[in-house]
């Protein structure tokens, strides 16, 4: 585009002007401006993020088909950004290559061999990237698979931040381990239909917390700088190699105002950094521009900007497209954005609903791979040596919550390894999410003895949460669990009126059981905590005999909590839970991280290890509670637990009877009866009666 002045004016006007003829008054005065030559080109700059491997439109784990996510739809919305543009780049973020079976499946079930082409690259190729970046996830598998997989990749890949660990303490002369950006060479268009060259320049980053998530694989082979001071080491250098623009690719959220240093999520602090035009980020599963970032200072939600500069979040999975929109300006010999907007774009809406049909093309180049997977999935990975099932999940210790506890404690255990909190105690919580949910009587986890499919991890954790982790004290993980009894409903011991046990207004998932201390649950108090999280029984303790390692909780003593992203971020309104003391903010899923267990361990024990139970009730009380009807099948203390009848809205109700005396602490049984044992075998080879 020529300013304002259209490509015929000018040639009228310099007509004119050369033959020496007068302009009428009438006519508009021309100015010097408006003859200026100026050039106007929209480029369009478009990027996937977070795919996971989440190629088809398909949850693995529901084998079903889903509107949800899928590189197979983001393809269709590429084509139409591009359609609408005369100039475009498209990049991704990383996260490609693990977060689902099919990642799984292409790195350990049927290993990508040198030379063979890793389905996201069948996919990518297609769609003609012009650049990637590497994720945290790309490192999961180790650097071998890594760089056979990205041997595949028919577009460059850039990373500033990793580089090869040389072993001599000496930074000033440490090599990348990937190339650290790319000058790109591009033709663009502009508005008046000329062509023009353009630099591209496109630099890479990761947290540098790959060096703790991945200990494994990368320890003695690379190092992990500051994202940060990394751009502002190979910004100038990219300036100085021509580049026009500069777009930097973090796979890192926006992150806080403060910068400290080794930041995971950097992006607020790299738009800080003189010479950066566009930043494509991600990692946190978000959209960017939107509402959720409102009140940021520096931050532009309307136009998309951090600090005055054009930045995107496209979601995560190929749920969304993300889009930069820049108009740049050719003066004296340089290109310098004038305008921008950033937008996303979504393959489905608020409920569900499919906005784009998937692109056959690229479905048809990954298929064989897909069903490759789905055979898989379908078939098992490990073994259960007990059933598990959720039908017992409301009123006792319970296998389903049992074994998601488990490995989130296990993979804890391992991921604060060599870090500051290695020594710490490590709990682990966990709630039923198919308990009779939303008033459907089938709604249950029931999973036999034997084999366990991957599919089977869906019936354990529903959700794609994340796993995270806080430090709290023992005071706080009583109140945790304060809040978790409002489930109960109060027992009155004065009347031998039918009571039921569950509250029906307290949602299921909101139940967390806490392994790794044993305690009580006293229903005829009060419960201490309403559903929304405020204190209404202030005197109230609903939590007993909490104990670790057998002695009384220590109310200061630090602990470790794993659960998951929903939770520790404030989920449910816990008290002292709301995002302030997360310390663990894991890059994996809850169910892989199950998954993963299960693969390990070949043979899981998922039996509830009876860590809690009701404190005694003094008085003949009459307690009721519902599940499904087969969980008849499953009663195997006949004096605690009798089934009553099947009711019209496809429950059963059953009875639950509570000790009357004896108020055993959980975990202590086995421990007394061991004692008596021993000191009655004493006893008889003394011959000394008891």
């Amino acid at each position: 585009m020529k300013n304002s002045v259209s490509r015929k004016k000018k040639l009228i006007a310099g007509s004119t002007l050369a033959l020496g003829l007068l302009i009428p008054q009438a006519t508009p005065s021309i100015t010097y401006a408006d003859v200026m030559d100026q050039d106007i080109v929209k480029l369009r700059i478009l990027e996937t993020t977070d795919i996971h491997v989440n190629l088809a439109n398909y949850d693995y784990y529901q084998d079903t088909e889903t509107n949800k996510y899928g590189l197979v739809k983001t393809a269709t919305l590429i084509k139409q950004a591009r359609s609408e543009s005369k100039n475009s780049l498209l990049f991704d973020n990383g996260d490609l290559l693990q977060g689902n079976p099919l990642g799984d499946y292409v790195a350990k079930v049927n290993p990508l061999q040198s030379g063979e082409t890793h389905p996201v690259y069948k996919a990518m190729n297609l769609l003609d990237y012009d650049a990637g970046n590497v994720g945290n996830h790309e490192f999961n598998y180790g650097l071998d698979f890594l760089e056979t997989s990205l041997a595949g990749s028919n577009f460059p890949y850039v990373n500033a931040n990793v580089f090869i660990n040389d072993g001599n303490n000496d930074p000033s002369d440490d090599q990348n381990y990937f190339e650290p950006y790319k000058i790109l060479d591009r033709e663009v268009i502009d508005e008046d239909g000329e062509k023009h060259s353009i630099k591209v320049g496109v630099i890479g980053f990761v947290p540098p917390q790959i060096m703790q998530w991945d200990k494994a694989n990368l320890e003695g082979k690379v190092i992990a700088k500051d994202m940060v001071e990394t751009a502002n080491r190979f910004i100038p250098q990219m300036k100085a190699d021509g580049a026009d623009i500069i777009v930097a690719i973090p796979h890192s959220g926006i992150g806080t105002v403060t910068n400290d240093g080794m930041e995971e999520n950097a992006t607020y602090d790299l738009s800080k950094v003189d010479g950066i035009d566009a930043i494509l980020f991600g990692h946190s599963h978000g959209t960017f521009p939107s509402s959720s970032y409102d009140g940021i200072e520096g931050v532009d939600t309307k136009k998309g900007t951090i600090n005055g500069v054009p930045s995107v979040m496209p979601g995560y999975w190929g749920s969304h497209l993300g889009l930069v929109d820049l108009e740049l300006e050719h003066k004296d010999g340089k290109w310098a954005v004038v305008n921008s907007q950033t937008s996303t774009r979504g393959i489905a809406d608020k409920d569900g609903n499919a906005l784009v049909d998937r692109d056959e093309e690229i479905f048809s180049a990954i298929e064989e791979d897909h069903n490759d997977t789905i055979d898989w999935v379908r078939s098992a990975v490990g073994e259960t040596t007990s059933p598990i099932n959720s039908y017992f999940a409301q009123v006792k210790d319970d296998p389903s919550i049992q074994i998601v506890t488990n490995a989130q404690k296990w993979y804890v255990e391992k991921y604060i390894q060599g870090t500051e909190y290695e020594g710490i105690p490590v709990l682990s919580a966990g709630a039923p999410f198919k308990a009779g949910t939303r008033g459907d009587s089938s709604y249950y986890t029931d999973i036999p003895a034997g084999e366990i499919a991957i599919k089977n991890v869906a019936d354990l954790y529903l959700y794609p949460n994340t796993l995270q982790a806080v430090l709290i004290n023992g005071s706080q993980v009583k109140e945790w669990l304060e809040m978790s009894a409002g489930q109960f409903n109060h027992i009155d011991t004065e009347t031998s009126e039918e009571q039921s046990l569950v509250n029906g207004d307290f949602r299921s998932y909101n139940y967390d059981v806490i392994d790794g201390v044993t305690y009580e649950i006293d229903v005829t108090k009060p419960a201490r905590y309403g559903t929304d999280g405020k204190l209404i029984n202030e005197d109230s303790h609903r939590i007993k005999n909490l104990t670790f390692n057998g002695e009384p909780i220590d109310p200061d003593q630090k602990f470790i909590v794993a659960t998951n992203n929903y939770r520790a971020s404030g989920g449910g309104h816990f008290p002292g839970i709301d995002g302030s003391n997360i310390i663990i903010q894991a890059p994996d899923e809850n169910r892989n991280v199950i998954i993963n267990y299960i693969m390990e361990k070949g043979s899981i024990n998922p039996e509830a290890d009876g860590n809690w139970t009701f404190a005694p009730i003094h008085g003949d009380v009459n307690v009721v509670f519902e599940t499904s009807p087969k969980a008849k099948q499953y009663i195997h203390d006949a004096r605690t637990y009798k089934y009553i009848k099947t009711e019209e809205s496809g429950f059963a109700k059953y009875s639950i009877k509570f000790k009357q005396s004896g108020a055993t602490n959980p975990g202590q049984e086995k421990k007394g009866n061991f004692m008596t044992n021993f000191i009655s075998a004493v006893a008889k080879s003394f011959n000394i009666k008891e």
